[in-house]
């Protein structure tokens, strides 16, 4: 009995004395600030809306511009997504290739003008576009492409913020202020503070070591400042009480990483929270999860692994986990002429790199299937049945961890840089962000979906003018009330396209449920947890959002951006397709195959099964909610109504499963998260809920689901 009590500070014992290791010798490196002054010496691309205007420029054309006069100027691209900068097969590199790559995914029109290679010969060192340049992916494969092909500086109207973190993260420059083309274009001396301005403390020294390793080395070595945080007593919302919960103090934090190094006293098990925060509030915030997958640990474990050290542990691998879960079913869809590129073959080297990084430290790999194809789940499924709890804060390798968010904790997408280093330090950089309350009153129609609302607030000005940019969104209302975990994850997921910090959910008796039904622990538990975790009455908020549930019929977004929202009934003509896919992190739960399941029996019931002219394809988001599905006898519905059903991956979503196109005049009906151009294949891809795509997979066209009896809720009772 004894040997067993001692085991806990045993383990203890040996992560402090592993990760004293590590920063002792981190402690020894010679860390230095990049110079005060820039002079960058090249070209500017300006990433215009016509795509000719950019052909001329990778001829050698320098593009006049005009600072003075912002109308004189031709329209730059708005809304660049990471898809654009470097497409999805791109990112199965993760090394300087990538710099072959930037802006080849780029489209203008119906045109793609920039080819491989063509950023790299035309010797560039600025980039500029216009409104939410970075939005959409977290990959961090986007700003080091760019810097690989020689880009210094990145310029756009606004930024989207994991973009720039993660531009900060390595080392590229980025700036909204559009005066500095004459000066880089002179060839002028630019004080690095040009780049700093406005930037909170942390930030502002990111950039001048000239990224987040070095300034997390200078970190233990004490050579950096670090704000206190010494915020008074206020009124909080949920996603601020979570943040002052999480805090690392300043002050303390510093010495405890270097005494580590010294035999001095062992690394701290516990950090002193901050009892106040508000928005604006810098520092580094403790992180209880986290996690990443084969797109991103392969090139997060190559940077630890150079700049750490290859044989050297993780802080406490207890607490992350890795996920083979987007490239599962890439064979079957892979172009010859990509496979002809290599491009399957080092598909394959991200997924052997990740098992052996996952065997050697010990980490927690959710995998493939042995006995069938097919992965265990997808990363944001799994972490929401089995990991995340209320109150925490979760980070991950994909802009749509916020999913969690539906249980009241806070997740947000990071990049490599930060994923690695929060292997070393357990904890990632956070400047505390504003909030936005999006309240959902009265109740919806019986074929609303959650899916519905997202794409409304996805296209509300606020949303696409880029307002909502780098926020909290905090969801509420008694529409969301009424919702469950599953629906509410739907429109934290999607706090992404939103482009927002997360997405946010009170927690209250429906979560309660779920933890007891899906994770088997006790109410008086679940309670105690979730007490405290709701905004006080008087908590400041950035906006304040309010729609009538009642309002908001079944909505499409039509091709090329998620903010292309529009109800169904306002499409002008009938619009045939050709695929309808249901799956994804965003709708591949169990509840949203309680939906396709619906529409399928009230189909079958009228002797009607998926149109001959469609392939429907319902893929799972996990194992447990494949196995749900087996228990209520959906699959039998799926298989008699014509639907082709998939093992769990991010398949189509992300062009590498059954549901992509192949022809650019081929419609797809998805209800997935995303539909920037060519993200999915070549296609024209609608984004609608699962309701929605269900019924237009029978019908043939798309169309609002209608029950066939009208006393039969459309939208199942919520599956807990």
């Amino acid at each position: 009995m004894e040997s067993r009590a001692r085991r806990p500070s045993l383990h203890r014992l040996f992560a402090s004395v592993t990760i004293a290791h590590v920063i002792s010798s981190l402690l020894e490196r010679q860390i230095e600030k990049r110079p005060d002054k820039v002079r960058l010496q090249g070209r500017i691309l300006f990433l215009t809306e016509d795509p000719e205007l950019i052909k001329k420029q990778l001829a050698g054309w320098d593009l006049p511009w005009d600072t003075k006069n912002p109308a004189n100027n031709p329209k730059l691209r708005d809304d660049i997504s990471t898809d654009e900068i470097t497409p999805a097969h791109c990112c199965f590199y993760f090394d300087r290739t990538l710099g072959e790559i930037p802006y080849v995914g780029l489209r203008c029109g119906n045109t793609l003008p920039i080819g491989r290679g063509d950023v790299k010969k035309g010797g560039f060192v600025c980039s500029v576009s216009g409104r939410r340049r970075g939005k959409g992916s977290s990959r961090e494969q986007s700003p080091y492409a760019e810097m690989c092909a020689g880009i210094q500086v990145a310029i756009g109207e606004n930024i989207e913020r994991i973009y720039q973190q993660n531009c900060q993260n390595l080392g590229l420059l980025t700036s909204t202020n559009f005066s500095l083309v004459d000066r880089i274009r002179a060839g002028e001396e630019i004080a690095l503070s040009e780049f700093t301005v406005g930037e909170d403390e942390i930030t502002k020294q990111v950039i001048e070591y000239g990224g987040l390793f070095p300034f997390n080395v200078a970190r233990m070595q004490g050579k950096v400042f670090l704000p206190p945080i010494k915020t008074e007593k206020r009124a909080m919302t949920l996603a601020e009480k979570i943040f002052a919960r999480h805090m690392v103090s300043a002050t303390s934090e510093t010495a405890d990483l270097r005494s580590a190094g010294t035999g001095e006293s062992p690394v701290p098990t516990h950090f002193l929270p901050t009892r106040y925060v508000r928005p604006g509030d810098t520092g580094f915030t403790r992180v209880d999860l986290r996690f990443s997958h084969e797109y991103v640990t392969p090139m997060a474990s190559i940077f630890y692994e150079q700049n750490v050290g290859k044989d050297v542990p993780v802080n406490d691998a207890s607490s992350i986990r890795f996920f083979r879960d987007h490239l599962t079913f890439l064979d079957e869809v892979i172009s010859e002429e990509k496979k002809k590129m290599g491009l399957l073959d080092l598909a394959t080297q991200l997924k052997l790199k990740q098992e052996d990084f996952a065997k050697q430290q010990g980490i927690k790999l959710h995998g493939e299937l042995t006995d069938r194809k097919g992965s265990e789940g997808i990363c944001h499924s799994v972490m929401l049945e089995t990991y995340a709890l209320p109150g925490q804060v979760n980070v991950g390798s994909d802009s749509h961890t916020p999913h969690v968010g539906a249980i009241g904790c806070i997740a947000f997408g990071i990049g490599t840089t930060d994923l690695f280093n929060s292997w070393i330090t357990k904890d990632v950089r956070v400047k505390v962000p504003e909030s936005v309350k999006i309240v959902i009153r009265g109740k919806r129609h019986a074929n609303v979906t959650a899916k519905d609302f997202i794409l409304k607030i996805l296209s509300l000005d606020y949303v696409r003018s880029g307002k909502a940019l780098a926020k909290v969104m905090e969801y509420a209302g008694e529409a969301v009330e009424a919702l469950s975990v599953d629906e509410r994850a739907t429109m934290t997921n999607m706090a992404a396209e939103i482009g927002g910090f997360t997405g946010i959910v009170a927690p209250d008796e429906k979560v309660v449920e779920f933890l007891m039904e899906r994770r088997g622990l006790q109410r008086a538990e679940i309670e105690e947890m979730i007490e405290g975790l709701q905004s006080d009455p008087n908590a400041e908020y950035a906006d304040v959002i309010e729609l009538d549930a009642a309002e908001i019929a079944p909505m499409v977004a039509t091709p090329g951006d998620p903010g292309n929202g529009k109800y169904i009934r306002e499409l002008n003509t009938p619009v045939p397709i050709e695929i309808a896919y249901g799956g994804t992190c965003t709708a591949g739960k169990n509840e949203d195959m309680d939906m396709y399941a619906s529409v399928l029996a009230d189909a079958l019931k009228q002797g009607k099964r998926v149109s001959k002219n469609v392939a429907f394809w319902i893929q799972f988001g996990s194992q447990e909610t494949r196995e749900y599905s087996k228990r209520k006898g959906y699959l039998e519905i799926f298989e008699q109504a014509g639907a082709h059903v998939i093992e769990p991956s991010c398949g189509a979503c992300i062009n590498a499963g059954p549901g992509v196109s192949t022809r650019p005049d081929q419609v797809v009906i998805s209800a997935q998260n995303r539909n920037f151009p060519g993200r999915s294949g070549p296609g024209q891809l609608y984004l609608a809920s699962p309701l929605t795509v269900a019924a237009s997979a029978v019908a043939g066209y798309i169309v609002e689901y209608e029950p066939s009896n009208p006393k039969i809720r459309s939208t199942p009772q919520p599956s807990i």
